[in-house]
């Protein structure tokens, strides 16, 4: 690129349907090496010969042809490496790569707990949206023989995405008998500007959610999912798709989880704590101007659309959540017990925007397997207590003053 005037010179690669995602430079001449992408999975391409012949025997002693690479460190004069072997279905290891002889030494494993128990693989597949657009998803299941219930697992941000590899969500889901589902629906981050911006003013109603609703009705078609038996799942984003699956396609879901999932967008976005101001109007350009087109927020936000609901939902929130407030939670949960559609809601008065103490983490997932084991049908541990969890129950606190 010429500095000065901003015109390409010359183009060394690109990619129509993702970013770049990383360069390998010689440490010198800071001549191109290599480069990754990552479509549905981390891909290479070379431009050093002597390292792509490198990598071909790093995959020649991988522990299975299907984990991903990648590259830890390397000494000063590169005879020596710590390389990394990411799996779905398992903990990454890592070795020592002695590259003068051509030798592979164990290191240690991420996580060497796991290594005893079975777990199930991801898949990357590709999900035809109703317009034809490409949809890179990541399917983990255990039963691959017939339909089986199904968690639509919905990633946040909106502004993010999933990747392929080891997804402890998923494994419990599949080990409680669910196929899970992760989408990288349009506005998802990582597919270049015009993917990015096909998610522009398209929540709720638009084609952000209609992207999911093609990925479950790709997977009833496939014979993958159990029509009757699919539950959506998310938090933050992935929770305002929750409530937004609920209230605009009824039908489609047999129950949904929502974690710090907002429900009125101009609430949302007019509570966002002060370091979060000056990105404001860019929330708004990407959203839809909820500030002066009152209409436009009514149609979005799921709190207006309540009377939708036919499917039970479990609400997960933090009481000092500074970026999605407990308000976004409450209004909606209040307003469905008081039209006597079935909600349930656990509060958790020190935690923020997600879950950090595994007490209250550990609380809150034994009670999400027992509501879908309840709705879907699967596998559940016995709830037990959790001695230190915080969990408190707005609902039940509501009633007990109404019967006073």
């Amino acid at each position: 690129v010429d500095l000065k005037t901003g015109e390409t010179l010359e183009e060394i690669y690109s990619n129509d349907k993702c970013n770049v995602g990383g360069v390998t430079l010689e440490k010198d001449t800071k001549e191109l090496r290599a480069l990754t992408y990552n479509y549905a999975r981390t891909e290479r391409v070379f431009f050093d010969k002597e390292l792509e012949k490198d990598y071909e025997f790093l995959k020649s002693t991988a522990p299975n042809p299907n984990v991903e690479i990648g590259v830890a460190s390397r000494s000063l004069d590169e005879n020596t490496w710590v390389v990394s072997y990411m799996q779905s279905d398992g903990p990454t290891s890592y070795v020592i790569y002695d590259k003068p002889n051509q030798k592979v030494t164990p290191l240690f494993v991420s996580n060497p707990k796991l290594l005893p128990y079975k777990f199930a693989p991801m898949e990357d597949v590709i999900i035809p949206a109703h317009d034809g657009l490409e949809l890179v998803a990541y399917l983990t299941r255990t039963v691959t023989e017939g339909p089986s219930p199904l968690i639509l697992l919905v990633h946040g941000g909106p502004w993010a995405r999933d990747f392929w590899g080891f997804r402890a969500q998923a494994q419990w889901f599949a080990n409680r008998g669910y196929a899970t589902l992760q989408v990288n629906y349009r506005g998802s981050t990582g597919y270049g500007k015009t993917f990015l911006h096909k998610g522009d003013k398209q929540w709720g109603v638009g084609d952000m959610q209609h992207d999911l609703t093609s990925a479950v009705k790709w997977a009833i078609e496939e014979g993958i999912a159990d029509k009757d038996n699919v539950c959506i799942y998310g938090g933050s984003y992935g929770g305002y798709a929750c409530l937004a699956g609920l209230t605009f396609t009824p039908d489609l879901y047999k129950c949904g989880v929502d974690i710090v999932g907002p429900s009125n967008i101009k609430t949302l976005l007019d509570s966002i704590p002060d370091y979060w101001a000056p990105l404001r109007n860019g929330m708004l350009l990407k959203i839809g101007d909820v500030d002066s087109d009152e209409e436009f927020n009514k149609k979005i936000s799921p709190l207006f659309h309540v009377d939708n609901i036919k499917a039970p939902l479990m609400i997960g929130q933090g009481a000092n959540d500074p970026r999605v407030k407990q308000a976004e939670a409450d209004q909606i949960a209040f307003s469905m017990q008081e039209k006597g559609i079935p909600v349930e809601y656990v509060l958790y008065p020190d935690e923020g925007h997600g879950f950090a103490r595994p007490e209250n983490r550990i609380d809150f997932n034994g009670r999400v397997e027992h509501f879908l084991a309840k709705h879907l049908g699967g596998r559940a541990e016995d709830f037990v207590e959790v001695e230190g969890s915080t969990a408190v129950f707005p609902l039940l606190e509501k009633e007990e003053d109404n019967a006073k």
